[in-house]
């Protein structure tokens, strides 16, 4: 028969695992909730090439293999006895390496050179109570608070401090990607006083805010 002392001592080890279990775990849901807060607020010192970016590929002494190209919604460009070349997520510099890397086996050392003729890849969606919902492409960065001013601002009824930035991310290992989306928080009161938590932080093509 269990005496009391031993039933008391049994009880205090249930208690001191579920305490310890209790911290644990809520400490992986903080870090979990803390995983926007790492967002980065600048623009990327390069911009990444997309989908119906229009380019200059430049051959040096081979006017045959420069041209205009437009990247296709496969990600990929079509260049001449190399065929199709990986672009979307390249930046291009990085493209134009790789293009000489393929024009190796026909062209002896060429220099390639990209330039960005059109950036037609790079826009947002902003949705709910603004004045102007709908797609908005954009040529440069914008942060959130832009995106609603291309909108037209606030509608008469929204709740500025129930924004929230939707964002798909890739997930596993490069060329095996897959995609979640994500659910940014955005307060415009803090934004205003400073104290926002990512902040007025820098869209990314294919984001969409919605303003409740």
């Amino acid at each position: 028969m269990m005496t009391i002392a031993r039933c008391r001592q049994r009880v205090w080890i249930l208690l001191s695992w579920s305490f310890v279990a209790a911290i644990v775990f809520g400490l992986g849901g903080c870090a979990e909730h803390r995983m926007d807060d790492k967002l980065d607020m600048t623009a990327p010192s390069e911009f990444s090439l997309g989908p119906e970016d229009v380019l200059r590929v430049t051959v040096w002494k081979s006017p045959d293999l420069s041209g205009e190209v437009t990247v296709r919604p496969d990600g990929t460009i079509t260049m001449p006895l190399i065929g199709d070349v990986q672009a979307v997520g390249l930046t291009a510099n990085l493209l134009a390496k790789r293009i000489a890397e393929r024009l190796t086996e026909y062209v002896s050392s060429p220099i390639v050179t990209v330039q960005v003729k059109e950036v037609n890849s790079y826009f947002i969606y902003v949705l709910g109570e603004v004045l102007k919902p709908g797609k908005y492409p954009l040529k440069s960065y914008a942060n959130v608070m832009q995106g609603i001013s291309l909108a037209g601002g606030f509608a008469p009824f929204a709740r500025k401090n129930k924004i929230k930035v939707l964002r798909d991310v890739s997930t596993g290992p490069q060329g095996h990607e897959g995609k979640h989306q994500i659910e940014i928080p955005v307060r415009y009161d803090d934004i205003l006083n400073g104290t926002a938590v990512p902040g007025n932080f820098i869209l990314r093509s294919g984001d969409v805010i919605v303003v409740p």
